[in-house]
């Protein structure tokens, strides 16, 4: 399921606090030997990502998952207690991104195609709105998202309607072909709307290392030469191979990370999105660029508690999360516990 969308499940199947309000919503169904558990089902399937059910999981969820991941330090409030930072070019970035698959409802369910709506149901423009706000006032200051639908819409209004302060980081999704010009204008248009920082689709850098490396090369200089810095993306570990060797000036990697020590993790079924950690590990020892690490909970399935250790301590500098807006806040006082635990990393922190 999508990173957050594993919990949803708990949430909606396994608490009483939230079955009880279920019930009170939708009154049980005694003339029926399932009458109640079909009732449930019904809705969280068909209403419980509306206005009525949204209610319930925003309010409730909190309390589901403490019981299954250890509490971080509550803190005061987060300008007291602030996610640390680190920089790349000019940004000051929390070690914390917002990730924004979620948001654009790429929920990377497996088999579960039912998700990707419960997804979009749940994630409305509104509620993208509020999560965005949400990441803010717990101190994420910066997101990374591909351009899908509508959300550097989004985000701009976010910015100029709400007073936002989010940074982004943001992919542009036309193609890298020779020449460059559906991918300049792609980049000329997020830079008009006030883009913060640019990387190369991994979906496309994982294609363009197999001898496409000069184009890549130029793709990265094009955004550079807006002022902006620029990463490159990754599935693949030839990806950081290839730009190290070619020299790519790009500024970051944006690059898969996460154990195998999950259940679906060999299912090969959109289950697994790093195909040796280790060697990974040992890679990025050689990089010394910043490295934003992304898929870190496996799309749900590593809690991220374990997630986050995992990569903190194996190199990476800053955790791209994907969360719905009731578990950010959980997710950043694990954050903030995991990085405080931190030592002797055997990659320096490069950010």
């Amino acid at each position: 399921m999508g990173e957050g969308t594993r919990r949803i499940a708990v949430v909606l199947l396994k608490t009483p606090a939230l079955a009880a309000k279920i019930d009170h919503i939708i009154p049980r169904q005694e003339d029926s030997a399932m009458g109640t558990e079909v009732n449930r089902r019904a809705f969280v399937k068909a209403s419980v990502l509306a206005s009525a059910g949204a209610a319930v999981v925003a309010g409730l969820s909190d309390t589901a998952r403490a019981a299954e991941t250890p509490p971080g330090p509550t803190g005061a409030s987060p300008s007291k207690d602030a996610l640390p930072t680190g920089k790349i070019g000019k940004l000051t970035i929390s070690r914390m991104l917002l990730g924004g698959n979620l948001l654009t409802h790429y929920t990377h369910s497996r088999d579960l195609q039912y998700v990707y709506s419960l997804a979009k149901h749940y994630n409305t423009d509104e509620k993208i709105l509020e999560t965005l706000a949400v990441a803010e006032a717990h101190g994420i200051n910066t997101l990374s998202v591909h351009t899908a639908g509508n959300i550097v819409k989004l985000l701009k209004r976010h910015r100029d309607q709400k007073g936002g302060k989010m940074q982004w980081i943001i992919c542009p999704t036309e193609p890298i072909e020779p020449g460059l010009d559906r991918f300049g204008k792609q980049v000329q248009s997020l830079v008009d709307d006030g883009v913060d920082a640019i990387y190369i689709w991994g979906v496309q850098a994982d294609g363009l290392v197999d001898g496409q490396i000069e184009l890549m090369a130029k793709a990265v200089e094009l955004v550079k030469s807006h002022g902006i810095a620029c990463g490159v993306g990754g599935h693949r570990s030839e990806v950081v191979v290839e730009c190290e060797k070619a020299k790519v000036p790009n500024d970051f990697y944006i690059k898969t990370f996460h154990h195998h020590r999950y259940p679906s993790a060999k299912l090969n079924h959109d289950s697994s999105w790093c195909a040796d950690p280790d060697k990974l590990i040992e890679i990025m020892k050689g990089a010394q660029k910043p490295w934003i690490a992304f898929k870190t909970m496996a799309a749900g399935a590593i809690p991220p508690a374990d997630a986050f250790s995992y990569v903190f301590q194996n190199g990476a500098d800053f955790v791209l999360a994907g969360m719905f807006d009731y578990e950010v806040a959980e997710d950043v006082r694990i954050c903030k516990s995991v990085l405080a635990g931190v030592k002797d990393r055997s990659r320096p922190w490069r950010a």
